[in-house]
This record gives structure tokens, sequence and C-alpha cells, in this order.
């Protein structure tokens, strides 16, 4: 029997663009869905990007006008991967016609910008989802699922980092990331170390910390001469009190020499603990009273024990990626838009992200605890 086709339309076909047209792509071939995704339009900045892209990436139909693809009525979820400061315009319109958005992270450059989204999204009942698909890691899912067993006890830490090198070089121009709205590693990165922290601990509570600029000037454009200021961070050091009483601290640094995927944490309990790094996405180490008498961590290797790693492999050791972590991620948005379980980062957990990226950054400007709310 055909399966009803859900209307795809994506704003900007960048790297994540790319991912997300790869993972629509996909999706069905790996997981056994309600409905089947169409790629119906893209919207792009020129109507000759537009045109490229879509032939490139599979869609139907392209536009220059993002306005044209969201009223368009074949279109049933939007998937917003344009700038940052595009995405809160795009989502209002976006809501306001009754479509499905899903948006990359940030979900916006503010708090206050993530406020009106998520309460206008939640008074018309739409669903969303914003793009931290690191979280779909099947290893991250067993990361929570062992502490909230109680297997490693009590916690009583979490010691998190973002750490990459893209931002190393003080010649690497100026750019979205170093806006002042919205830029800097704290947002850029450490959303995404903040967002871990949450999923696996639950709420944060109270912060304080330190940013820090490596690079003070940088070029205006690539190859120029002229320099600007920098007015954001390249470096976040953070003290985390989450409600359930433990404590951590987070780091965020994209100008981390030799780093390439630096996304770690350490959870600490009073029977055991938990390492994981993105670098080596496909192992979890626990150390908990099940390893008594053996020196050091364990290691788990990913494998089809490990939702949904057996769709992708039958045998284990053979490693998910980064793309499938998307496709984990659509597969989910899109079993939610056909009746079942909501799961993922919603626009009111990414509105708490942000509120504690905010947190953290007046907490070094005034040198003070700052409360989330």
């Amino acid at each position: 029997m055909t399966k009803p086709e859900v209307g795809i339309g994506l704003i900007g076909a960048g790297f994540m663009g790319r991912c997300h047209a790869n993972a629509f792509r996909a999706v069905g071939g790996l997981f056994d869905l309600p409905v089947a995704p169409k790629l119906s339009m893209l919207a792009d900045v020129t109507p000759v990007a537009a045109e490229r892209s879509a032939a490139a990436l599979g869609f139907g139909r392209y536009t220059a006008d993002w306005r044209a693809l969201v009223a368009d009525p074949e279109i049933d979820i939007v998937a917003i991967t344009a700038p940052n400061r595009l995405h809160e315009p795009i989502a209002l319109e976006a809501i306001a016609c009754g479509k499905t958005v899903y948006c990359e992270k940030p979900l916006a450059p503010t708090a206050a910008a993530c406020k009106r989204m998520t309460e206008s999204a939640e008074e018309k009942g739409i669903l969303t989802l914003v793009g931290f698909n690191f979280l779909r890691n099947p290893m991250i899912a067993l990361a929570r699922e062992i502490i909230e067993s109680g297997e490693i006890g009590q916690v009583t830490s979490f010691r998190g980092r973002h750490a990459e090198n893209y931002m190393c070089d003080p010649t690497t121009p100026h750019s979205f990331r170093t806006d002042r709205v919205g830029g800097g590693a704290l947002a850029d990165i450490g959303s995404h170390i903040l967002s871990m922290a949450r999923f696996l601990l639950g709420p944060i509570q109270r912060v304080n910390g330190t940013c820090h600029t490596i690079h003070s000037m940088r070029p205006k454009d690539a190859g120029g001469s002229e320099l600007a200021p920098v007015e954001v961070d390249d470096m976040c050091h953070a003290i985390l009190q989450f409600e359930n009483g433990a404590q951590g601290s987070i780091e965020a640094n994209w100008a981390a020499t030799g780093r390439t995927m630096d996304l770690s944490f350490e959870v600490t309990g009073t029977k055991g603990a938990i390492v994981f790094s993105q670098e080596r996405m496909n192992e979890l180490l626990l150390w908990s009273p099940s390893t008594l008498g053996r020196a050091g961590f364990s290691r788990i290797e990913a494998g089809p024990d490990h939702p949904p790693y057996q769709n992708f492999c039958p045998a284990p050791g053979h490693h998910l990626g980064f793309n499938d972590l998307k496709v984990v991620e659509v597969a989910g948005l899109l079993t939610a838009w056909a009746g079942g379980p909501r799961t993922g980062t919603d626009f009111r957990e990414a509105w708490a992200v942000q509120k504690t990226v905010e947190a953290i950054a007046a907490a070094s400007e005034l040198g003070a605890w700052q409360d989330i709310n």
C-alpha cells in the first residue's frame, strides 16, 4: 500500500541544508515509517543558487523567496537551515501557516526570540523540532538509561566539553559566527554540550562562568588585510548547578588546537561513572559495581542492542556516523508528524538551552552567579 506523502520544504542549502536533504532521502530505506517524505521545494538566496541546489539535492521545485515556500499548500514540514537571524521570521510565518517546523540550532540568537517562537507554536499546537542531532546517538540514549536506572548511584557531578579547532587561525575572517548577536563559541558549540547536560541530568538551576576572546582582531573579509575587532568569545568555562543537586562544569572552545570534534562528558555517581567523546562516538565507557575487580572502565561498543543502530547495520562494531544521527532525528520527526510520540528537542527545550547560554554570558560580564529563570 502506498504511504501518505509528507511535503518537505527546505530553506537554505549549505552544509546543514545538504545534511537535512540527505536525511529525508535516506530515512525511508532505513526506517519503517507510516509516511513517505517528498522533497517538494527548496529555497535559496538567488534563483540560480536555488535551481542548482534543488537539482543537486533532489527537490522538485525551487524558489528564491522563502515566503513562497512557507505558503505553498504542498509543504507540510518547513526545514530551516538558513542563517540564524532568519530563524525567527521564517518559523513564525510557518507557524502562522500551520506548518510543522524543523529548525537547526540555535533556535534563535536570543532567548527573547526563542520565547516568542515557542509560545507561538504552542498556542497553535504546532509540532516543532530543533536540530540537536548529537543527542540521537544510541550511546547517549544508553548513557541516560544507565543514569536513570541507578546503576552508577546518585549523580554527583558532570564535566563536559565541546572543543574544536576551526577558529584557531587568527586570519579566519569574520562571519555569522563572530556576529555579536548570537555569535561566539558559547552560543555556537556550547549549546551542544549544554543540551547534552540537560538531556542526561535534567534542568540546570544556576550558572557562573567566564568568557574569553583569544584572537582580538580578525580580517573583515576572506583574504583581506583590513582587520576588525572580535566582540565574541573564543572560549568559555562555566560552572553549573543542576536542579537535582548535582554540580557540573563545561568548556566551549572553538580555538582548541588539535581538536576536531571533542564533544565529550564524564558523569560521576556515588557507585560508578560514564565517559563519552564524540570523537569515538560509537563507544561508551562505564565503571559500575558490575565491573568491580577489573581494572579501569569497561568499553561498551555500539551495536544492534542499542536502538536504532540495528536499522543501519545488523552487526556491532560497524559504526554510525554524523549523518546517520540526522537520519534518526528525521525518523522521529516524521513519526511524530504521523501522530506517533513526540521525541527530540522541541522549541521549548531549545529555548531553555538558549536561556542557559545567555545566563553564562551574563555571569561572565557581571562576575556573579545567575539563575536560569
